[in-house]
């Protein structure tokens, strides 16, 4: 069995998540990482990504949309702005925010904002990958 290390996410609202996990997955503004017991000690951004949780019997997925990440030998502790699990998460909206993000990117009028268009499809793909 994999050593098995502490997991907490909290949102502003609540505490999302909290157990003993063999690894996690997720995304930082430097790209995709995952972590295993007794990682180098690190703090990153969070970047809209799908984050995989490695319990002892199942994975679990949840779309994590921005925040800060401290790792440390024997836990990991995720400050989310927002996280959700699969089936808290509409399909339909999802999508239609994915057709809007695309559309304004598509467009690129002047009054458009792009990077805040291109979070949005970040945000949206996020949502409908957790779901797949």
């Amino acid at each position: 069995m994999a050593d098995m290390f502490k997991l907490q996410v909290v949102t502003p609202d609540k505490e999302f998540y909290a157990g003993e996990v063999s690894m996690v997955e997720l995304t930082t503004t430097e790209g995709q990482i995952g972590v295993y017991a007794s990682h180098i000690p690190l703090t990153a951004i969070v970047a809209p990504g799908v984050l995989r949780i490695h319990e002892a019997s199942e994975v679990r997925k949840a779309a994590l949309h921005a925040g800060f990440v401290e790792i440390l030998p024997d836990e990991v502790k995720i400050l989310a702005e927002v996280v959700e699990w699969p089936e808290e998460i509409d399909v339909n909206r999802a999508e239609e925010a994915r057709v809007r993000a695309e559309r304004r990117i598509k467009d690129n009028a002047a009054e458009t904002d792009t990077l805040r268009a291109e979070m949005a499809l970040k945000r949206a793909l996020t949502r409908l990958e957790t779901r797949e």
